[in-house]
């Protein structure tokens, strides 16, 4: 669902896309906490969102992950995912911002950030293509200009992946790469 913008705007800012950041509970996650016995924290990932994240990768496309929770949880899927780097404890989101932008050599509006609740709002704001999941709050769907028809930790950020890399015509290759 596109929203504020034309289907040409929206492609337009898919071809812009250097950098994905994710939020991770909410997107990459259903949203569920799950503490074990002992307090451990369990959370569910998709199997597709990360084969999305890591052909971003394949592609030449890096993804950051901007928490405002940090978990031990995260670490062992970002890096089977490949991301290139994991931001937690983070609040406001936009403190990252231009650590971000300096160190990855990209400007804001070449920048997608998927996001779904209250604590994404401000960095919603600052990046070029704001995407919010469907499960997303109101207030996040209104700033986003794509709302995806997944929900988070349900392929919403496999959704993105497709949408970008087709889009920018890098899909084919990698096809090409899984034998298609």
């Amino acid at each position: 669902m596109v929203k504020k913008i034309t289907k040409e705007q929206l492609y337009k800012r898919l071809r812009k896309v250097k950098l994905i950041l994710l939020d991770v509970d909410g997107v990459l996650t259903d949203g569920r906490i799950v503490y074990d016995s002992e307090g451990g924290e369990l959370k569910f990932f998709d199997v597709h969102d990360g084969l999305g994240v890591y052909v971003l990768g394949r592609a030449g496309i890096p993804t950051i992950l901007v928490t405002a929770k940090s978990s031990k949880a995260i670490l062992p899927r970002a890096k089977d995912m490949r991301v290139a780097e994991v931001f937690g404890d983070v609040f406001p989101k936009t403190a990252v911002l231009d650590k971000i932008t300096s160190k990855y050599k990209v400007s804001a509006e070449e920048i997608c950030f998927v996001a779904d609740d209250l604590v994404d709002l401000s960095l919603m704001r600052k990046v070029g293509l704001p995407i919010a999941v469907e499960n997303a709050s109101g207030e996040i769907k209104d700033s986003a200009v794509y709302v995806t028809r997944r929900m988070g930790g349900r392929g919403a950020v496999r959704e993105v992946a497709e949408l970008i890399l087709k889009t920018q015509g890098k899909w084919k290759n990698i096809l090409k790469f899984y034998g298609a």
